[in-house]
């Protein structure tokens, strides 16, 4: 007897993006490997289909031989489509064995728990919300997604795949490395050679290595207050005994570092959350301490892209003589935070063991993002996005600014050469925790600052109020929400 797969199974969402034939395909594919049709089973009629859909009868012929070409269907006859009779995925799945034996207690089976990562809250449904003031999300509509496709299709040309979809070992991309090492240090004041460069997963995938290697029970790590959270976790998890020092206007003191140090974790060109820049002759007193006290600087130097207001300084790094700094750079901010493209610049003997480590652990970043990137940097995309960005980000930073002074708010901390937020001090008594909540409830996304204090158990009147992803003729009212959200947590 004849079995048929009824059209009802079928349904068109025009919202979500992805096409008429795409959606048609995916239908039949998860209904193959889900079980719920059967080898032979014969699927409606492209007019049947057609006509229940709304759709165009060729739009369901060119799924239905999509179908056919990846052997999921098999064509009858001219008009009629049937479930093929060994698809692709049959037969993968095996029945579970039952067991009588206790689960396994993975509380205690695990050695390290990683509670001590307090993240920054961001929904992932953020878009949806009309006064966004995120941090580090962007904005699509400044990025120039065409140019990125060509790129990829470029990467995706026959030489260049072979090579990217070859195993790298523990190897880089050599376009993407003489990229940084031509074009995006240099900016920074710094000069490397291709061997003095790791590409990574993100910064925070430099920071992990860099960790790993220069830290471990027993040493002596130093991190700035407030400090980004996932710098002071990679710290604590490290096993190493970590001093806070209190930054300033001017980033972190170099006199205040106590003496027995072995690691100093700084973001100087742009302290993180604060925005403060560390001046020159400061720079020069933590150089001198490194080499008087014999400790390593790692140095986060992120967002010095976004510049707007005025130069970005040179690099910590490009004032070290001695090989002593440990330099992290990203993409992240400056593209897409999604990319996860990263790099870590250290002496030649410092990269060969950070390799070697980062191999253990992802062998290297995907070879098409690298050879993307690549591409789109070196034909010149990147500076125009960045462009773009410089231009809009003044114009929300300015607008932002006086709509923070209008309503009274206090502005704690910004960037002087640009950046993509402000660092904002509550009235005392405030919580920030609540804050993001109450505000979160009138449509307003900001972030509380107490990430930022691992070692501070009271509230926190801080919060940050980014504006990268936020319409501009969103912010003044978004502004006035936040004002009128503090002053009720103050009446309560």
């Amino acid at each position: 007897m004849r079995t048929n797969v009824s059209e009802t199974i079928f349904f068109i969402d025009r919202e979500s993006g992805l096409g008429l034939q795409a959606q048609l395909r995916e239908t039949v594919v998860s209904a193959v490997l889900a079980g719920r049709v059967q080898p032979g089973a014969h699927l409606p009629s492209t007019r049947k289909l057609a006509d229940y859909l709304h759709i165009s009868r060729i739009t369901i012929t060119l799924a239905y031989q999509e179908l056919v070409s990846q052997g999921y269907v098999e064509a009858v006859n001219r008009s009629s489509y049937r479930i093929a009779s060994n698809p692709p995925g049959k037969g993968l799945e095996n029945d579970r064995p039952s067991s009588g034996s206790a689960p396994v207690d993975w509380a205690g089976k695990m050695k390290m728990g990683f509670a001590v990562v307090r993240q920054v809250s961001k929904p992932l449904d953020w878009r949806r919300y009309p006064y966004p003031f995120l941090y580090g999300q962007m904005d699509p509509s400044l990025f120039d997604l065409n140019a990125w496709r060509d790129c990829a299709r470029r990467a995706l040309a026959r030489e260049d795949f072979i090579l990217m979809a070859s195993d790298f070992a523990a190897a880089d991309d050599v376009r993407l490395v003489n990229y940084i090492c031509s074009r995006t240090l240099p900016r920074r004041g710094i000069h490397a050679n291709p061997d003095e460069v790791l590409i990574t997963v993100g910064a925070q995938n430099a920071l992990w290595i860099v960790t790993r290697l220069i830290l471990d029970k027993g040493s002596r790590a130093v991190c700035e207050n407030p400090c980004h959270p996932d710098i002071s976790a990679s710290l604590l998890l490290s096993g190493a005994r970590v001093t806070t020092v209190d930054v300033d206007g001017e980033g972190l003191p170099p006199d205040d570092l106590p003496e027995d140090t072995d690691a100093v974790f700084v973001t100087p060109s742009h302290h993180s959350p604060t925005g403060a820049t560390m001046p020159i002759d400061r720079r020069t007193r933590l150089l001198q301490a490194a080499a008087e006290k014999d400790f390593v600087i790692v140095e986060d130097d992120y967002e010095f892209e976004i510049s707007y207001l005025a130069p970005p300084s040179p690099a910590l790094k490009a004032f070290d003589s001695t090989g002593r700094v440990l330099y992290i750079g990203s993409f992240s901010k400056s593209l897409f935070p999604g990319l996860r493209l990263g790099y870590l610049v250290a002496p030649a003997s410092f990269i060969r063991e950070a390799r070697a480590l980062r191999s253990l652990m992802l062998r290297h970043p995907p070879g098409h993002l690298q050879r993307t990137s690549a591409y789109f940097l070196a034909l010149g995309h990147y500076d125009a996005v960045l462009h773009r960005m410089r231009t809009e980000y003044h114009k929300r930073h300015v607008l932002m600014a006086e709509a923070l002074r209008r309503e009274g708010l206090t502005i704690a901390g910004s960037s002087a050469f640009g950046g993509t937020s402000f660092w904002m001090e509550g009235p005392e008594g405030l919580d920030a925790d609540r804050l993001v909540h109450e505000l979160r409830q009138d449509g307003v996304l900001v972030e509380s600052g107490s990430p930022f204090f691992p070692e501070s158990d009271r509230p926190c009147r801080y919060f940050r109020m980014g504006y990268s992803s936020i319409p501009r003729a969103n912010i003044v009212e978004g502004v006035s929400r936040v004002r009128a959200c503090i002053d009720r947590l103050a009446g309560g």
